[in-house]
């Protein structure tokens, strides 16, 4: 007798690897509707549809709309963040040079991208979402300002900054990139703003003007 033929089943590698294609399409479509509708408006019909695969596919990945936004921070922003203290400081370095790389990093990638369309959908709708806002704190803020404060400490023992208490609000430090995200969406048409100059002033109050030889 000749035993009938199973199905060849694909390896478990090629399977991940779908998966794993299938879990960016619907972040990458989520990205998309996040930033035309807003959050709250934001339906996980219209991801799939995006997206290119049926509703019934968004929930074995994501449990719900929040758990789906958190990963679209969670792989958009975080890693950006999460740079800020990976590299130990070079000894060749000084606390306004790193802290300069990593504010132009975030003006680059994050203020004039998407990215901080994603910053900007918190600031308007995180007071009605509090979970969300609470992640991002989580995730985002709270790590970025870890970092800061590090910089802002290790500046002070360097003898580089002179106002101690500037350890106690490193939110001062990082407002340039800040005030770039929410520039560009409200207000660029009409004052166009160059960001990384006023970063330089900035950093000119904080660590004072740089000597030109």
């Amino acid at each position: 007798m000749v035993s009938p033929k199973r199905p060849a089943t694909q390896p478990a590698s090629n399977r991940a690897e779908r998966a794993a294609e299938r879990r960016g399409a619907i972040v990458e479509a989520a990205m998309d509707e996040f930033i035309a509708r807003g959050f709250a408006a934001t339906r996980l019909d219209d991801v799939a549809k995006r997206a290119g695969v049926a509703k019934g596919t968004i929930y074995l990945h994501f449990k719900d709309k929040e758990s789906m936004f958190e990963e679209l921070i969670r792989t958009a922003i975080v890693p950006l963040v999460m740079s800020l203290g990976a590299a130990p400081p070079r000894p060749d370095a000084t606390v306004r040079d790193m802290v300069e790389g990593f504010a132009k990093t975030f003006i680059e990638q994050v203020a004039t991208t998407r990215r901080g369309d994603i910053v900007r959908l918190i600031v308007a709708e995180g007071p009605r979402f509090p979970a969300v806002a609470d992640f991002y704190y989580r995730e985002v803020v709270s790590r970025g300002l870890a970092g800061m404060r590090a910089m802002i400490e290790l500046g002070i023992a360097r003898g580089e900054i002179s106002n101690k208490n500037l350890a106690r609000f490193p939110q001062i430090l990082v407002a340039p990139a800040l005030i770039a995200v929410i520039w560009q969406s409200l207000f660029s048409k009409h004052a166009p703003l160059d960001a990384i100059e006023m970063l330089q002033v900035h950093l000119d109050l904080v660590f004072g003007e740089r000597r030109t030889t």
